[in-house]
């Protein structure tokens, strides 16, 4: 699995934790060891989840003068029992970098904008996301 931003490798692991929830696909959860940390800096963006508890967000950056992509990646840094496993791992948005790869499949993003799961072909919708998909 990779990460990939503006010819930048962010994150290249095959130690991801793949995290399935009912009418979303997949995110991947990338331990930290495998992500290049030094360009991610915290957001001030906080959500709550129902089932893992609070996330927290990364912001991108690759040079200090080049724009920053808000909330590239969340975290649970403390999350609730049953998730305890991703402590602390990273995931991407694909639809807020370059390229996110599976098998180096390149990934489709979830719709909606709001969650971060990976789309291959192998996995099959319909999603959470799309418009009218809210109160699934």
């Amino acid at each position: 699995m990779e990460v990939l931003h503006a010819g930048v490798t962010l994150a290249d692991s095959c130690r991801c934790l793949r995290v399935l929830e009912t009418s979303h696909p997949p995110a991947f959860y990338i331990p930290r060891h495998d992500v290049r940390v030094e360009w991610l800096s915290p957001s001030h963006s906080r959500t709550f989840c129902e089932w893992k508890g609070r996330a927290n967000y990364w912001n991108l950056a690759l040079k200090p003068n080049s724009p920053p992509v808000f909330n590239a990646a969340w975290s649970y840094e403390d999350p609730a029992s049953g998730y305890t496993q991703i402590a602390g791992y990273l995931a991407f948005y694909p639809d807020r970098v370059d390229m996110c790869t599976v098998d180096g499949e390149r990934v489709r993003a979830q719709p909606g904008g709001f969650y971060g799961g990976w789309i291959t072909d192998e996995i099959i919708g319909p999603f959470k996301g799309r418009s009218g998909s809210q109160g699934w």
